[in-house]
């Protein structure tokens, strides 16, 4: 078994800066790193346990089946908070038959992501018996 220390999700968006302003003021996701120079910098955002990365530039969006999911602690204050920073919502929070809370946004390239809220009685966070 390969044993990983770290991990992280590399983009290469079309508008680098664009994208920076997505992921740092509007997601609010706090810098861990940043090199290189100008607007083709790149930039290492926090995700809990690990990292996105956005550096380099592509001539064309991610692929569809490029996807983030990212955990909230409160849906609800998530979806107001990204409202109020003029995100568009592609669907707003619904609990889903599986028993989380998800709301999709997506970034400027058009990459897919849910945020999920975990409740507190969901087979994640609880399991009788153990």
């Amino acid at each position: 078994m390969v044993h990983v220390l770290s991990g992280r999700v590399l983009l290469r968006p079309t508008d680098p800066e664009r994208s920076r302003v997505f992921y740092g003021d509007r997601l609010g996701l706090a810098v861990y790193r940043e090199f290189g120079t100008g607007p083709e910098r790149g930039t290492v955002y926090f995700l809990g346990g690990g990292f996105l990365e956005l550096s380099g530039r592509s001539e064309t969006p991610p692929g569809a089946d490029v996807r983030l999911w990212l955990q909230v602690p409160d849906i609800a204050s998530a979806h107001e908070e990204l409202l109020g920073k003029g995100v568009e919502i592609v669907r707003p929070p619904v609990k889903e038959p599986w028993g989380l809370i998800e709301m999709w946004v997506a970034d400027p390239d058009g990459t897919p992501i849910v945020l999920v809220e975990i409740p507190a009685d969901h087979p994640i966070r609880y399991r009788p018996g153990i």
